[in-house]
């Protein structure tokens, strides 16, 4: 199970850090993804990362998002700084069945959170 909080509604400039926590396996194993979906639009992928670490960013976020996980504590973050009003969406974390190399497809992923909110004005 991954449950996202920390989402809210923000001005531009803004930052926020969505965290998602999980129970049933350890992040370290597996790659694990943040995602968002606005409406009318198909879900994207914004951050991943993998079993050792490694990190993928989308263009639109890259040098403003950072994606990070406690593999003690079990949770996954994502820092969203200098957000702007297109970061507005409802995001999503999930889990990979891969290992290594983390993917931005969202089809690489088969357990999901609900999701929480992001609204940047």
């Amino acid at each position: 199970q991954l449950v996202e909080s920390g989402g809210g509604s923000v001005q531009a400039g803004g930052s926020l850090t969505l965290s998602c926590a999980r129970s049933g396996y350890t992040y370290s194993s597996y790659c694990m993804g943040w995602f968002r979906q606005a409406p009318g639009k198909e879900r994207e992928g914004v951050a991943a990362i993998d079993s050792r670490g490694s990190t993928r960013y989308a263009d639109s976020v890259k040098g403003r998002f950072t994606i990070s996980k406690d593999n003690a504590e079990n949770i996954l973050y994502l820092q969203m700084n200098s957000l702007k009003p297109e970061d507005t969406a409802m995001y999503y974390c999930a889990r990979s069945l891969l290992g290594w190399v983390p993917p931005l497809a969202p089809g690489e992923y088969i357990y999901w959170g609900q999701g929480t909110q992001v609204t940047v004005s």
